[in-house]
């Protein structure tokens, strides 16, 4: 637990997405191929990886954690060496990725390209 107004070296992902396919063919997909595949990683420092899609199932939504800007870089990387990242190209189209937290340069370097906004730490409060 941290105290108030602490900082953390946490690094979130929110990463809004178009669905391009079927919902329940994404729904499948998401639980079956990206979720497992990125579960058997066992990346040390991704502290949770979630998908969420709105009720009409056009959009959706994945929300990641990170230990620090090292394991958010590791997180990446895995994705772009992975058969993940074409058939999740197949499916959803960016609208919105903003990251936050203590974000290195080398993360800054590698996200910007593909249009990742980045915020820093002000201040609140964790219990974990």
């Amino acid at each position: 637990m941290t105290g108030l107004n602490s900082n953390t070296n946490r690094v979130y992902y929110l990463l809004q997405m178009k669905v391009k396919c079927d919902t329940e063919e994404a729904k499948s997909w998401i639980k079956n191929r990206s979720a497992k595949a990125t579960y058997e990683l066992n990346e040390d420092k991704t502290i949770s990886f979630e998908w969420f899609m709105s009720e009409d199932g056009n959009e959706a939504t994945i929300v990641e954690t990170f230990v620090d800007s090292d394991g958010a870089k590791e997180r990446v990387e895995n994705l772009l060496a992975s058969p993940i990242s074409s058939e999740w190209s197949e499916r959803f189209e960016p609208t919105n990725w903003l990251v936050f937290g203590n974000v290195k340069k080398d993360l800054i370097d590698l996200l910007s390209p593909m249009g990742a906004k980045f915020q820093g730490y002000v201040g609140g409060f964790n219990h974990n």
